[in-house]
């Protein structure tokens, strides 16, 4: 249903798609050429080319086609990626909810409906205006957060690293690296800073102009959230994009302190609309993948309201025939009170079942059901990449750990297969 759901939409935005695509074009060409500026001097003689490296290499990809056909490949390429990230995000909730009891058809259920909102918005930012850096920057973080919950903290650093290589404002997702268990942040980290350093030292060693494409300013636009604050500079303030990052990342770590990592993405998505002096509709795609993963792993409705309000509040909004002051009030009380719900709303725990994937009560074999930890990305006390030692006769080892689960515990449902 949700294939057919993207043919569609993609069939009635592609005639007037690519909008964006000769940005890609003529920075890979430029960035391999090395002729008019290019090569590592790039940034320094095209500040506009706000796109990271990984995203121009991602485009070189499609030079061999011509400029129409090499485009409609590329819109086809990342419509389907938004497929499987919607297909990570249901194996994410779905590991990460093993052992509580989760009803699988339900949790299918809810991804179907929220899919349903995130896919509108998908083909905005990845046909209407074929943004492959920005399609890019969401793909790797939610290849992150679905590492994150398997516990494997080299990919969480290297896919928040390609995310960034991809678009910078994708730091404000770095606060994922907090979910992990503490002993593993600073490998993660390190991980990190590395790819991104290995991404953009070159052009920045090869010519020190290049730090101008960090005070590349755009429009400051009337139906900005920004104006809404206050802020009335004709173009974007010198302070606005540390700022972006700043409140982005803060409140993610805000989020991972109260027990809700899931919310991260949404929070740092908000932070970028809420400064952004422009209103693209395309900047809603990165609010609905935060939406679509608070909506299926931060709570349990059937119903993923958040999706649908983000929606009808940022892309409605934009469409809908009133002010640009209207529309700036509009995204401005999304953020707002999207962000209070997610961290200050009273959430519910789901709590561990005695045999993990089962279904089964916790009275007689399963043992006293244990509180899921907030911030425990799987119900398994051992460290990442420890062997589960293999129980005989049906009886629990117990050891300095606490419980230890029984052979075949650990795996996955059937769901995530």
């Amino acid at each position: 249903m949700l294939l057919g759901w993207t043919v569609l939409w993609f069939l009635i935005v592609e005639p007037s798609g690519g909008v964006s695509w000769h940005y890609l074009r003529e920075g890979e060409q430029l960035l391999f050429t090395k002729q008019g500026g290019g090569g590592l001097s790039l940034y320094a003689h095209h500040p506009e080319l706000q796109i990271g490296p990984v995203s121009l290499l991602a485009a070189r990809l499609f030079s061999p086609f011509s400029d129409h056909l090499g485009q409609v490949l590329a819109e086809g390429t990342m419509s389907v990626l938004g497929l499987v990230m919607l297909v990570l995000v249901g194996r994410t909730a779905a590991w990460y909810y093993r052992g509580t009891g989760t009803n699988h058809r339900r949790l299918q259920q809810r991804i179907l409906i929220a899919g349903l909102a995130f896919i509108p918005m998908w083909v905005e930012v990845s046909v209407r205006f074929a943004h492959l850096d920005d399609v890019l920057a969401l793909f790797f973080t939610m290849l992150a957060v679905h590492a994150l919950v398997r516990q494997q903290p080299v990919a969480v650093g290297i896919f928040l690293a390609l995310a960034v290589d991809s678009k910078p404002w994708a730091i404000s997702f770095l606060p994922l690296i907090l979910a992990l268990p503490r002993q593993y942040w600073w490998r993660t980290f390190l991980w990190f800073c590395g790819l991104v350093a290995i991404a953009w030292l070159p052009f920045y060693l090869g010519n020190l102009g290049s730090m101008a494409a960090a005070k590349f300013t755009i429009p400051n636009q009337p139906a900005s959230s920004l104006r809404w604050l206050g802020v009335s500079d004709p173009s974007t303030p010198v302070w606005d994009r540390p700022a972006q990052f700043a409140i982005g990342m803060g409140l993610g770590v805000l989020a991972v302190r109260r027990g809700r990592w899931p919310a991260v993405v949404l929070v740092g998505a908000n932070a970028r609309i809420l400064l952004d002096p422009s209103v693209y509709t395309y900047y809603t795609a990165s609010i609905l993948l935060g939406t679509l993963l608070w909506d299926a792993v931060g709570q349990r409705r059937l119903v993923p309201w958040w999706s649908w309000i983000a929606l009808a509040a940022l892309y409605g909004g934009a469409l809908a025939p009133v002010s640009d002051s209207t529309k700036g009030m509009v995204r401005l009380a999304f953020v707002v009170v999207s962000t209070a719900y997610v961290l200050l709303w009273p959430t519910k725990q789901p709590r561990k079942r005695g045999r993990a994937g089962r279904g089964r009560g916790s009275g007689r074999r399963g043992g006293t059901p244990v509180e899921r930890p907030t911030l425990a990305l799987t119900p398994v006390a051992a460290p990442v990449g420890a062997p589960v030692p293999a129980q005989g006769g049906g009886r629990r080892a117990r050891g300095r750990g606490g419980p230890v689960p029984r052979e075949g515990e650990n795996r996955a449902p059937a769901a995530t297969r």
